[in-house]
């Protein structure tokens, strides 16, 4: 059966979301709706800006559902904005502004910089094998502590005056974060990765 992941259409790049889920073999559809939330086995937080996909999840009814449905174990994967919405703490966000959490991590808000500031590293993530993944960042977080249970997968090369490299991707359970934004570039096993968490999901339409 193929897996059906549902991409978070109120703002960011979600037509490269799903053309990179169907890359890999799975079904790609846009989810504004609550409805259309029961029939996925899993979400794409796509990037964007936090605050006002807070704003729209709330606006759209869709903020206390999808917390629920976070907390029941619904496999999720955010990319950049994404990752600071799945984040149990936020540095440098809005006062106003609440995160979906489910990641037992403390995220800093544009961490790495401005729009100008955007770029591409390579980087090694853990379980994807010796090839490293060309990650592009854009106005991207970084995540500053994780929890016990909170698997880090991927670090940017250390700068000038850093003793290690900051995190940019990590998963718990069914959640899955990362700071950059593996749809605009070529490597889709980012994806693949999540397709292959959402597979075993069982907690569609309960």
């Amino acid at each position: 059966m193929t897996v059906t992941i549902g991409v978070l259409a109120l703002q960011g790049d979600v037509r490269e979301h799903v053309a990179a889920l169907e890359s890999v073999g799975a079904r790609g559809v846009p989810v504004r709706r609550l409805g259309e939330l029961d029939a996925v086995d899993g979400l794409i937080l796509p990037g964007g800006e936090s605050t006002t996909i807070d704003k729209l999840l709330r606006a759209f009814g869709l903020f206390e559902p999808l917390r629920e449905r976070i907390a029941r174990g619904l496999p999720v994967y955010g990319s950049c904005a994404g990752m600071i919405l799945l984040a149990e703490r936020v540095i440098g966000g809005r006062e106003d502004q609440r995160t979906l959490g489910g990641i037992d991590m403390t995220v800093r808000r544009n961490a790495f910089g401005r729009q100008v500031d955007s770029f591409e590293a390579d980087i090694h993530v853990a379980g994807f094998g010796p090839a490293p993944f060309r990650a592009v960042f854009i106005r991207a977080p970084w995540v500053e502590q994780v929890g016990p249970r909170v698997r880090v997968l991927a670090r940017v090369a250390a700068r000038a005056g850093e003793s290690t490299g900051r995190i940019v991707a990590v998963q718990e359970g069914t959640l899955l974060a990362t700071s950059f934004h593996p749809e605009l570039g070529a490597d889709n096993r980012m994806h693949a990765h999540f397709v292959q968490m959402a597979s075993g999901n069982n907690t569609r339409r309960t």
